[in-house]
């Protein structure tokens, strides 16, 4: 049996901000890791790994074959590429249907041996929001190319260097009267992305089963207004929440994505209209032997270094 020095995992995805973890995390375990992404010298600049077992290859999703080159000699492929809002030839369709579609084809074309879909929490085919279905289709287009194709669902992920739990402070921490997603009763169940990230490195293990489903939540459910006290109590806050409309959420969301940088995206507003928490009924972090990390704790960490 190769050892995991001799088995080579693919990366597409990998600079980003759930998908370098996972690139660390596969590196820890051992594994040999292969950075595909349009802009290679990106994910060197990212790593300056090359000469220990990781080595970034140009790659584009949306070109076959240097997905089938990308893919080429792997035991493994691990896609980790995301969509907030559309943009050109990049659609929600084009990336995570498409896209996870011909990743999972020409992996099962080389004989690659695990594929991992990184998904969500509530993707669903048949949801009306245009960004949950495409997650939903893309999960399945991947289950019907690649035999035994390994789902991970994380829920909302938070770290230090996020873009969550550090808007969440730095607004709290500036605004006396909060204004919260609807009347803020949605559940959610957020997970450290190094969690999540460690999660899909064990999942490639030998004794771990093909085809699962996994969906990664965190050690508590929140509802969208404790979370919120939750963070503001770690920063010393105690703001008035006040509940907003969602279709102003929308509107405002519609306007955000005109910007070069949208802070916020409809895809966003639609998230936090539905429950984000992980069925009993799937194998989790658990499953796999990892205690969930607490928010709050991140939240310290992020306080401590500001």
């Amino acid at each position: 049996m190769r050892t995991a020095a001799d088995r080579i995992v693919t990366v597409f995805g990998g600079t980003g901000f759930l998908g370098c973890r996972v690139v660390r995390h596969l590196r820890s375990r051992g594994f040999a890791v292969r950075v595909a992404s349009r802009h290679p010298d990106r994910a060197r600049q990212c790593f300056h790994e090359e000469a220990n077992g990781l080595h970034a290859v140009a790659a584009d999703i949306h070109d076959e074959p240097s997905v089938a080159s990308a893919v080429t000699g792997a035991f493994a492929v691990v896609n980790a590429v995301s969509l907030y809002a559309e943009h050109g030839r990049d659609t929600f369709h084009a990336v995570h249907v498409e896209g996870a579609r011909r990743m999972a084809s020409q992996a099962q074309a080389a004989r690659v041996e695990r594929f991992v879909q990184v998904s969500g929490i509530g993707a669903n085919p048949a949801s009306p929001s245009l960004y949950i279905r495409k997650r939903g289709e893309g999960e399945a287009a991947v289950r019907t190319a690649f035999t035994g194709a390994i789902v991970a669902r994380p829920a909302v992920m938070f770290g230090p260097d996020d873009a969550f739990l550090n808007t969440l402070l730095s607004l709290l921490r500036k605004l006396p009267v909060y204004p919260m997603f609807g009347d803020g009763c949605t559940r959610l169940q957020p997970a450290a992305a190094e969690d999540v990230a460690e999660a899909i490195a064990r999942s490639l293990e030998p004794e771990q089963t093909e085809g699962a489903i996994y969906e990664l939540g965190g050690p508590q459910i929140y509802t969208y207004a404790e979370l919120l006290r939750a963070v503001a109590r770690e920063a010393g806050q105690s703001p008035i929440l006040m509940p907003v409309p969602f279709a102003a959420w929308h509107a405002l969301a519609f306007a955000a994505e005109m910007l070069p940088k949208a802070p916020l995206a409809r895809n966003q507003v639609e998230l936090m209209q539905i429950d984000t928490v992980a069925s009993p009924d799937l194998p989790g972090l658990g499953t796999l032997g990892i205690v969930p990390t607490p928010l709050e704790r991140v939240c310290r960490e992020i306080l401590a270094k500001h």
